[in-house]
């Protein structure tokens, strides 16, 4: 997935951002509603991870512009603000999640899989592809022979196309999960990947329609 953090202590999103990183995860990290404002016109993000109280201004706020233009994405408000009625706040505003500082970054994980899930239309994190099934929430490959080892970044295409399954992905979405703003792809990885994942999961998994995208069988 591509995640947008918006977070304006140094600390915790430094470490936010390492784990996501951990994850197999990109994202890109801005620490006002003003810059996170012009990602959310410029990137079609996977998910948002939304402080509530920024230099600039109110998450909620921030939320509640987002869903009336129209924005599906899903939202993981991050806030030392723990009342109840602050919660209830932040998901009438349109969040779907809700985590109070300060959080177990495992936990965070463990969130973002879920709601990532929901919103990829793939509640249950077990599919099957081929002769293998797919752990999403372990992001554990098992094949006929057992577990397969994939990188993380075979992981985020692997994953890009499942969200999609049975309708052709192009090339530039997989290079928008698989880079950040401050990374730059060269010109031939997404082949390069998609031909790892053919060796590891067989060719006949993944259909290249050129110049238009891949699309994976299931």
């Amino acid at each position: 997935m591509r995640v947008l953090l918006i977070e304006d202590d140094e600390d915790l999103g430094a470490a936010v951002k390492d784990r996501i990183g951990a994850d197999g995860h990109v994202s890109d990290w801005m620490t006002t509603l003003e810059d996170a404002g012009d990602c959310v016109r410029t990137v079609d993000y996977d998910l948002v991870l939304l402080d509530m109280m920024l230099p600039d201004g109110n998450g909620i706020d921030f939320l509640q512009q987002l869903r009336r233009s129209g924005a599906t994405v899903p939202v993981i408000i991050l806030t030392a603000m723990d009342r109840i009625s602050e919660r209830i706040a932040g998901l009438n505003a349109g969040a779907d999640d809700y985590l109070v500082k300060p959080f177990d970054l495992a936990e965070l994980s463990a969130r973002i899989r879920a709601v990532g899930r929901r919103y990829t239309g793939n509640p249950n994190p077990m599919l099957k592809l081929g002769e293998h099934q797919i752990d999403l929430a372990r992001r554990q490959v098992i094949g006929p022979d057992g577990p397969l080892t994939l990188s993380a970044r075979e992981w985020v295409v692997l994953e890009t196309l499942l969200s999609g399954a049975g309708r052709l992905i192009s090339r530039a979405m997989i290079e928008d999960r698989l880079y950040s703003f401050e990374e730059g792809a060269e010109s031939n990885t997404v082949e390069v990947y998609i031909s790892r994942l053919r060796r590891k999961l067989g060719h006949e998994c993944i259909q290249t329609q050129r110049g238009l995208g891949y699309r994976v069988v299931v």
